[in-house]
């Protein structure tokens, strides 16, 4: 279907969450999935702190942060679904372990009552502990899937054993902390309000050690009704071993590419090791595979992308790693060797001394874990498989020839992923992007590109000048060759920081108030008709000066310069108030 582009409806998704009291008011890491079969209808997941106690002053001042330890058996996975293609939200209210009523000033004690995160963990002695992945697929009756038996959604998180949230060793499951996969069938938005429409969490992988930690994982079911696979779910994530570390081995970090299948609707699952456990990767300089995209053409193949790193250690910054590709032809029961895609720049050009991480705008900034990772769509006809052209697009952010020339670009392929087209830079001048992602329409007649990205250069260590922050929203016909044909930007999000919004300063992780946070990851859907999009926001959230000069002074000292701020009564209400925000051309 060829359409004129028309200018995106964009609006709040985290819309039962505060916009003061932080960390209520935080919110990052967002992702969507759109219903193939009933197009209006979509799900958002995100990490909400919605739940947690108020920034308790004794943590924040002592410590630095405003996690308490009543936050631990509570959960951060929170879920929003729209019915009118991405105009309007609706964040259910349920029951479930909550701190969010705490004194910030004394002891806190969590409890039941009414929460804003996904149901069903507390009562099965489970934490829903973010890192959302979500997906729609058809429902099986009699073993047989269909569209005509209504839609499932399917919703991804880290997990994690009441009420500690990482327990050594797990008393509810093998693992430091594992994937649960939550289920409702037939959303409406009455359903939706109803706690018993949610089936229980189910563990994934039941069978790994205790000491593994899983991590940002990717859901997908086959939604296209010609696939021999039809209705069958993936989820692919790394796997952690020995919680991450080989002290022995010289601190490397043993992590398996680890990818799972349900057959049943995610009743139960099977799970198998696809890459290496290796600390040292393939080669002397490779380092291990992590940001992984699982995705399903018409014909039911399997794709799952992830990107191969370097260690900087070894070949110092930036690391020049790669996107890699498996495919499976038999539902994910086994897979080819691993295909190099292409090799990516990826944007850490600096580690923060103090927090250890790569950041993007100056130190004490927002980090770029995975901003290199391929982010993956594919053309496969859903929900009929008519009309499918099958073609791949995988987009990232790169980080170009120098600190400030990184750019989100695009590169596609037409038969399965043997052959790719050149990296095409689709960012707009100016804009330093964080993260991105694509998505393609059923028959690939339309492209879409979501990112968030910073307006200004490095700042390094200076914290008084402001480090604007927006979201992008862009669509291309798809032309010869699978090419787009020219980027339209139908949403330009603010970079206006005059009162102290749109600004990454504004931001931290819910917890730790030295650093920037608006997370590790966005996400896009098509169908014939739209695209949407959700990413996180700034727009909302207020710099807090003396948490700059907190920031300023642990950078000059190499370690937190406690006692810090404690927002609650030094900084703005909005202080820390990003938001899930989302837009649509539909």
């Amino acid at each position: 279907m060829l359409f004129a582009a028309v200018p995106a409806i964009a609006g709040n998704v985290s819309v039962g969450s505060p916009s003061g009291t932080t960390p209520q008011n935080h919110q990052n890491e967002p992702a969507v999935a759109v219903d193939a079969n009933h197009p209006n209808v979509l799900v958002a997941g995100w990490n909400d702190f919605v739940d947690w106690a108020p920034c308790p002053q004794a943590d924040a001042t002592t410590f630095g942060t405003c996690a308490d330890p009543a936050d631990d058996g509570v959960g951060l996975s929170a879920v929003a679904f729209s019915f009118d293609r991405g105009h309007s939200w609706i964040q259910p209210r349920y029951t479930g372990w909550t701190a969010a009523d705490c004194n910030p000033t004394a002891t806190c004690a969590a409890h039941e009552g009414p929460i804003n995160t996904l149901p069903w963990y507390y009562e099965n002695r489970l934490v829903s502990s973010g890192d959302p992945a979500v997906a729609v697929g058809p429902i099986a009756v009699n073993g047989q899937f269909s569209w005509s038996n209504g839609s499932r959604v399917y919703y991804a998180n880290l997990t994690g054993a009441w009420p500690s949230g990482f327990a050594f060793p797990n008393p509810e499951f093998h693992g430091f902390l594992g994937v649960g996969v939550s289920r409702i069938d037939n959303p409406t938005p009455t359903s939706v309000l109803n706690k018993a429409s949610w089936k229980p969490p189910v563990i994934v992988n039941t069978k790994t050690g205790q000491t593994a930690f899983e991590d940002k994982e990717q859901i997908w079911a086959d939604n296209v009704g010609t696939s021999p696979f039809f209705g069958r779910v993936y989820l692919c994530n790394p796997e952690f071993r020995s919680n991450g570390r080989h002290p022995g081995l010289g601190g490397n970090f043993p992590a398996p590419l680890t990818f799972s299948y349900s057959t049943d609707g995610g009743d139960s699952w099977s799970t198998k090791q696809i890459a290496p456990a290796g600390t040292t990767g393939k080669g002397p300089t490779l380092w291990g595979l992590s940001g992984c995209t699982v995705r399903t053409d018409s014909h039911g193949v399997v794709y799952v992308f992830a990107e191969m790193f370097e260690n900087p250690t070894l070949v110092g910054l930036p690391t020049h790693g790669f996107h890699v590709m498996f495919t499976s032809t038999d539902g994910g029961r086994s897979f080819g060797k691993q295909q190099i895609v292409r090799q990516i720049t990826d944007p850490c050009f600096v580690v923060d001394p103090v927090y250890g991480r790569c950041v993007m705008d100056g130190f004490a900034g927002a980090r770029t874990d995975l901003s290199a990772a391929p982010s993956v769509d594919i053309a496969n006809g859903a929900p009929t498989g008519a009309g499918a052209t099958n073609e791949i697009v995988d987009a990232w952010a790169d980080g170009g020839s120098n600190i400030n020339d990184n750019k989100t670009l695009l590169s596609w392929s037409l038969n399965g992923g043997t052959t790719w087209s050149t990296a095409a830079t689709v960012s707009l001048a100016g804009d330093r992007p964080l993260y991105g992602a694509p998505a393609i329409s059923p028959t690939g007649d339309r492209m879409y590109v979501v990112y968030e990205a910073d307006t200004a250069p490095w700042r390094g260590a200076d914290m008084t000048s402001p480090r604007p922050y927006h979201g992008v929203f862009l669509t291309a016909p798809v032309g010869a060759g699978g090419a787009p044909a020219g980027w339209s930007t139908v949403y330009n999000g603010s970079t206006d920081t005059s009162a102290g919004h749109n600004d990454l300063r504004g931001t931290y992780p819910g917890h730790d108030i030295y650093q920037e946070r608006v997370g590790d990851y966005v996400y896009a859907v098509a169908t014939a008709s739209y695209g949407a999009a959700v990413w996180t926001d700034a727009q909302n959230a207020t710099v807090c000066g003396p948490v700059q000069a907190y920031r300023a002074a642990s950078l000059a000292a190499g370690e937190l310069a406690l006692p810090a701020p404690w927002p609650l009564a030094m900084c703005p209400a909005t202080f820390g108030n990003t938001d899930t925000w989302s837009a649509t051309t539909g």
